[in-house]
């Protein structure tokens, strides 16, 4: 006589693709202690981190949700997971709970709808017996919500990296995407994380050979890993593709001066003044032009 089957257990990245967690939606849960780590997750374990998510959703905040839970445990010490036992909802800036042992709202003591818990087994189930996994980049026309959402993140550091996971989501959706391949490289440039940015950045070039912002981005990477000459290249190239851009004029004059071809940067010093002449950056490059001789006539390349 068979025994019974062994309970499933789902690691981290199956749970997270049932769900299609978000980075920050998993940040969530993590201040929940609902997500830890990389050990296994029990179906109640699904279901509680839908439960939440759910909550979330519907405009819930992680403190109203994790206080509410607090006080679950005290009306009924016997609940192991509160979210996956009891039915919850938000009504209004209310949290309701009710399940068959425990009915429990702070302040009214409402009832709450059933969450859906089919449609869960269903596509944990389908997970289990195809093994195929569910995508989790949204259909390709979404491709610009998410690189808002990153071009909204990538301004502060603290999520910065909520930021490169939207911007990886875009290239999944859209491997073409040279805006969100140039984006990804500097914000993983600006993390330190040089060869994952020149990729980046490289990437960008391969998609839209045009994208002089891809190629200054690339030059002020290699200046930063003190490959001049790479980068003088890099800045010729922006350009190439887009002759008036005046902070690739800046940054190749400063390359070719640290290199010792003061010649050569004079003629882009004084074209940065041309198209920018009231910045803070245009003191530095007229101080520079102040101590350069200039080339002999008939000297400059």
């Amino acid at each position: 006589m068979k025994g019974p089957h062994p309970e499933r257990i789902y690691g981290l990245r199956e749970l997270t693709r049932i769900l299609t967690l978000t980075p920050r939606r998993a940040a969530q849960l993590r201040r929940l202690e609902l997500l830890r780590g990389d050990s296994g997750y029990t179906f109640r374990d699904l279901l509680a981190l839908r439960a939440a998510s759910a909550l979330l959703d519907a405009g819930a905040s992680v403190r109203q949700i994790r206080s509410a839970l607090s006080a679950l445990r005290r009306q009924d010490p016997g609940l192991e997971q509160p979210l996956a036992e009891l039915r919850l909802m938000v009504e209004g800036d209310r949290l309701l709970a009710q399940s068959d042992r425990v009915r429990f709202d702070p302040r009214t003591g409402q009832m709450v709808l059933a969450l859906d818990s089919g449609g869960l087994q269903a596509a944990a189930s389908a997970t289990l017996s195809t093994g195929l996994v569910r995508p989790l980049a949204p259909p390709a026309d979404q491709a610009e919500t998410w690189f808002e959402r990153a071009s909204e993140w990538d301004g502060d550091p603290a999520q910065w990296e909520d930021a490169v996971a939207a911007y990886r989501r875009v290239v999944a959706i859209d491997p073409t995407y040279a805006a969100a391949w140039n984006n990804l490289g500097l914000l993983l440039h600006r993390m330190g994380r040089y060869e994952e940015a020149e990729a980046s950045y490289r990437s960008a070039l391969a998609h839209d050979a045009a994208c002089c912002e891809a190629a200054y981005n690339l030059g002020s990477l290699h200046e930063d890993r003190g490959l001049i000459d790479e980068a003088v290249s890099d800045y010729r190239q922006a350009l190439v593709l887009s002759p008036d851009y005046a902070d690739a004029h800046f940054n190749l004059a400063g390359a070719l001066a640290r290199s010792g071809r003061d010649g050569e940067a004079i003629k882009h010093w004084q074209r940065y003044l041309e198209l920018d002449s009231g910045s803070p950056w245009a003191r530095i490059a007229r101080a520079h032009l102040e101590v350069v001789e200039p080339p002999e006539q008939g000297k400059e390349p």
